[in-house]
């Protein structure tokens, strides 16, 4: 029998599959969640991924940047004098400035004023007779008060015009006056160049290596010159790099899993030739600067010392460190081609210098001549009891000298007159090592010593067996005697040198006529100053207190073009380090305690000025900074890209001009800049060395080098 059903199960197999539909759609969502969720993360990964090859990228370019910025300066440094010879040669025409000055330019001054037109001032309206002469009378009336307006104003244009055009005028000629002066100056100069006047010659050839473009800006420019016009050679000590100037590091790579950068050090024998090398180019470099720019033959040679300025590692002092040294002559140097040269084998080989072993280490070599011995001699002043050299009995000038090599620790007897064997003192130095037997020869002479007899006491050297050879003298040597003597177991002591010797050890004498026991100071030419004495020059008026009251101090005048108002200061240092706030010298604090340096109010032609007491300097200060700032209150947006044709007048305490110091010109974006130092030298003198130094932070960045927290 057949039952039929009531449709309950229909209605439950409907929801089930409903139940499964929904569990399937479930299924579905799940997995498209999933299936967006990996691709969603493949993304992500993707993406990082692409992040991490690009960050991998950029840091392996930027090693490879600085790589090649390694390269390219080794590169640089090994093409030193190859470059350098490809710049133009320093002509005295390009220290000459042309004589013009801008044109006037009154500006809205320059344009009458318009005057009325008489068109414009018709009668308005009127239907009567009367009512229209009323109305011309206005118009008339208007326009002769605007006409008057007018003229007022057209005659106070012209009265200002013609003031401004006379302030024009006096500009104009005092511009043209310091630039004739200046040219007048140049002339001068190449006259007495041409005249072998040693102070023209220094100051030309120096402005011929700072002018150089042929020497990189980031190299030092320093010099000490002096001028033997006699020789006609030029002797100087000019400024090297340092060591660090050859890079340290070899290449940069980058470490991918210490995501750092690493530096391949330059294998040290690499990096002591390289920098043998620039030290070679350097002084090659020089020396073709020197004799291009000689276009007055003043030239005949040129004794060259090239040393670095650095901590002596001896010592522990700063000092003048010689790593190399050569005597030229211009035929010697004529007959090279530098571009094709290797520098070590010319300087050394070829011309016959000297060049330190050792430079990374600072192994010095010994100069040939140094300005110090270019001279005409020590003028010395004082009473009888001051021997004269020139006039002594030839064995009591012997015995003085054998009693100078006693008073510096050696055993010193003079020879007998016949069978010397050509000695005339036997010495003999206790000091281990580099102690010894020498000979001494005495050479009581007026003229230059010849070549001939330095010969002749190197070979008395050799037939002695002696350890040194010494040739003391009155007078001077030439460049053959220093250039045989260079390298050899010889001393020659000029007779300026020996005066100076006799006055350190407590003996007594001169050379030539003279009333004094004190010999003066001498200075070569452009850079080497030494402070005079004198009255006040009314620039400023000394305290009584202070060393300036002894008329024994110096003015230093600092002038510039360009309107940018700048204050100048003054820093008293040891090194590189002032002695302390009180010896910062600036608007707040005129003066240093013992009143040695002192601001002044400027007379023209300069705009700023400080006195000096050089003697006076605390006797630890081996310093006196100069420097410039833009002023913030005046010029708060101002750089020194206008500073420019700057200059520091060196006067006596009479304002008498001893000397011109040239300073650099500023730059953009630079507010404070060193314009030079006066560097105390071992004999007491003061040398000037020209900074160039800018500083973007203004005055207190750079007082902050020096040691100064500027609140």
């Amino acid at each position: 029998m057949s039952r039929r059903s009531n449709g309950l199960v229909g209605v439950w197999a409907e929801a089930q599959r409903q139940q499964q539909r929904q569990r399937e759609a479930q299924t579905r969502y799940q997995r498209d969640q999933e299936r967006q969720q990996r691709a969603h993360q493949r993304e992500i990964v993707r993406s990082h991924r692409e992040q991490k090859a690009a960050y991998r990228e950029q840091r392996e370019a930027e090693a490879r940047r600085r790589t090649q910025e390694l390269d390219a300066r080794v590169e640089a440094l090994q093409g030193l004098l190859a470059t350098g010879c490809r710049a133009s040669a320093f002509r005295a025409d390009a220290l000459t400035r042309p004589e013009r000055v801008e044109a006037f330019s009154p500006g809205q001054l320059g344009h009458p004023i318009t005057m009325p037109d008489p068109n414009r001032y018709q009668p308005q309206g009127g239907w009567t007779a009367g009512r229209r002469a009323q109305a011309q009378a206005e118009a008339r009336s208007r326009f002769e008060r605007d006409w008057q307006a007018a003229q007022a104003a057209e005659a106070q244009r012209l009265r200002q015009l013609a003031t401004y055009q006379a302030q024009y005028q006096q500009w104009a000629d005092a511009q043209l006056a310091e630039v004739r002066r200046h040219n007048a100056g140049i002339t001068e100069m190449t006259a007495g160049l041409r005249g072998g006047d040693p102070e023209a010659a220094v100051e030309y050839f120096s402005a011929a290596l700072y002018a150089s473009t042929g020497w990189p800006d980031d190299l030092p420019r320093q010099v000490s010159a002096a001028y033997d016009s006699g020789a006609r050679q030029l002797v100087l000590n000019w400024e090297l790099p340092a060591y660090a100037v050859v890079p340290e590091a070899k290449s940069v790579r980058y470490m991918i899993n210490a995501d750092q950068e690493k530096e391949s050090p330059r294998p040290v024998t690499q990096r002591r030739a390289l920098y043998r090398d620039v030290l070679a180019q350097c002084v090659l470099l020089v020396l073709r600067d020197l004799f291009a720019a000689d276009e007055f033959g003043a030239l005949e040679s040129v004794a060259l010392n090239g040393f670095v300025d650095d901590h002596d590692p001896v010592t522990g002092r700063r000092a003048s460190l010689f790593l190399a040294t050569v005597m030229v002559s211009r035929a010697d140097f004529a007959g090279l081609h530098l571009e094709q040269v290797n520098a070590v084998n010319c300087l050394v080989d070829g011309l016959r210098g000297q060049l330190s072993s050792r430079p990374d280490q600072y192994a010095t070599v010994r100069p040939g001549r140094v300005p110090e011995d270019v001279g005409n001699g020590v003028v010395t002043h004082g009473g009888d009891e001051e021997p004269d050299l020139y006039a002594m009995d030839p064995i009591a000038f012997e015995s003085l000298v054998a009693e100078l090599f006693r008073a510096m620790g050696m055993q010193a007897v003079t020879t007998q007159r016949s069978n010397d064997g050509g000695v005339d003192v036997d010495a003999l130095d206790p000091t281990p090592i580099r102690g010894g037997k020498i000979v001494v020869q005495v050479k009581r002479y007026r003229n230059t010593v010849p070549p001939t007899a330095v010969r002749d006491l190197y070979g008395t050297v050799q037939d002695a067996g002696a350890n040194k050879g010494v040739l003391v003298t009155t007078s001077k040597f030439g460049p053959g005697s220093h250039t045989f003597a260079n390298g050899k177991p010889l001393e020659l002591v000029a007779g300026s040198e020996l005066v100076d010797l006799l006055h350190r050890h407590g003996l007594r004498g001169r050379l030539g006529g003279g009333e004094g026991s004190v010999p003066a100071q001498r200075s070569a030419p452009d850079s080497r100053v030494t402070p005079g004495g004198g009255a006040d020059t009314g620039t400023g008026v000394p305290d009584p207190d202070g060393p300036a009251a002894a008329d024994d101090y110096n003015i230093l005048g600092m002038y510039w073009s360009g309107g940018v108002a700048l204050d100048v200061c003054a820093l008293v240092c040891r090194g590189n380090r002032v002695l302390d706030d009180d010896h910062f010298v600036f608007y707040n604090n005129p003066r240093t305690p013992d009143g040695t340096v002192r601001a002044l109010g400027p007379v023209a032609p300069d705009k700023a000025a400080i006195q000096v007491a050089f003697d006076a300097l605390p006797a630890r200060a081996d310093r006196l900074v100069v420097i410039a700032a833009v002023d913030p209150v005046v010029n708060a947006a101002a750089d020194l890209s206008g500073f420019s044709d700057a200059g520091i007048r060196l006067l006596d305490s009479e304002g008498t001009p001893l000397d011109r110091l040239d300073v650099s010109d500023g730059r953009d974006g630079e507010t404070a800049l060193v314009l030079g130092s006066f560097r105390r030298r071992a004999n007491g003198d003061w040398e000037f060395v020209t900074g160039g130094k800018g500083y973007p932070g203004g005055l207190e960045e750079l007082v902050g080098e020096y040691g100064i927290d500027v609140d």
